[in-house]
Formats: C-alpha cells, structure tokens, sequence
C-alpha cells in the first residue's frame, strides 16, 4: 500500500484528489495539509511513500514558505518519502527550482486521473515522473543554442517580475545587494536586454517565468 499525504491550500482540490485516489486499492491518502509548515510537521511525524505537493501554498510568492520550501525542508528528513509536484505552474524557474529541492516528479493538474496514478506509483519506485509539457519544456531548454539562466537567476527574475528592488530581492534571497547587481549582469546579458523590464518581458515571451 503506497501512502500519501495530499499538500494543498484548496480544500476542494484535495476533496477531489481524494475521492479520485480513494478509488485505487492500493493508494492510500493518510494526511493532508495546506500549508508548507503542516506539510513538513506531518511528514516528521506520518510514515508516508508520496507527497503530491502543490507549489504556491496560500497566495505564497517566490521565496516565501512555499510548495518548494516544504519539499526541499521534506527531501531533507532521515527517512524521506518521494515528492511529487501537482501544479498549475509551467514556467522553467517553477521546473528548475522544485527539481533542485528534490522533487521526483512534476505533473500538471489537468493531467487524467490514470496518469496521475500511474505517476505516484513510479514516484514510489524512485522513477523520475514528468508531465509531457513539462517533458518539453525541459527538453527545449536543454536544446536551446542561448545561454540558459541558472536556477538562482530565474529566481531573481521571478522576484523582478513581482516588481521589486535590489535591496528587497537580496533580503528575500539571503544574499547580498552586490550579488543581486552581479546576477543581474549576467540576466541582462544571457537576454542580451538592457533594463530590468525588458528582462521580465522577455522572460515572459521564452517561457522562462508564469
């Protein structure tokens, strides 16, 4: 029996989830939570196999306690179950980041209920489980002849796009003024783009940010 907790801020969401997975005899929904700090707290204290983990958790932004957060602050456990992304979110930096915090897999929430099963049952293996957009996206970026943005990059870029300034991308980031500026310089230039807005934009355009 493979064990899940459900990470979700929309208590329908996780209704329906449950009621899909409820179906599957060897699928169990043992917890559920709908913030990053529940989510991390039961998966301290709950045996479980999987975690569908949505990624913006009560209107969280980029760097904030969010579905990101909570897999890396999971994946770090002893014991840690695998963590499996069901979102509605396709930008690169969303694929890049849940992927460097461990994740083992990254579905949309359109995807059909069989593949949805049939994803948490890889998970559980240890497969790497992706989405077909996602499985493209990744695929052009790996493809793409420009010079592709860090991870750390797209961070800032997402933070540029919320509209802040150096002083609060450093403070959000843990980093300081200075690193911010020297990212920067390398966006302006793997965008080959000369302000702070037509790097949002054009990150728009490639995909790069939601």
């Amino acid at each position: 029996m493979i064990r899940i907790m459900l990470v979700d801020d929309h208590p329908v969401v996780r209704a329906g989830l449950r009621a899909v997975l409820g179906t599957v005899d060897d699928l169990d929904v043992v917890a559920e939570a709908s913030s990053a700090a529940d989510a991390i707290a039961t998966a301290e204290t709950t045996a479980l196999d999987v975690v569908l983990m949505d990624l913006r958790l009560n209107g969280t932004e980029p760097g904030d306690a969010d579905g990101i957060h909570a897999t890396a602050a999971i994946r770090a456990l002893a014991d840690p179950p695998r963590v499996l992304i069901l979102t509605t979110y396709e930008s690169d930096a969303d694929i890049v980041r849940a992927i460097n915090a461990g994740a083992t897999g990254y579905l949309l929430k359109d995807a059909a209920p069989e593949t949805l099963v049939g994803a948490i049952r890889s998970a559980d293996d240890g497969e790497t489980v992706l989405g077909p957009a996602v499985a493209a996206r990744l695929m052009t970026r790996v493809t793409d002849t420009r010079p592709a943005l860090t991870a750390r990059e797209l961070e800032i870029v997402e933070h540029l796009d919320l509209g802040l300034s150096n002083r609060e991308i450093a403070k959000r980031l843990f980093i300081s003024e200075a690193t911010v500026k020297s990212h920067l310089v390398h966006i302006f230039d793997k965008l080959d783009v000369g302000s702070r807005s037509k790097v949002v934009a054009t990150a728009r355009a490639r995909g790069l940010i939601g």
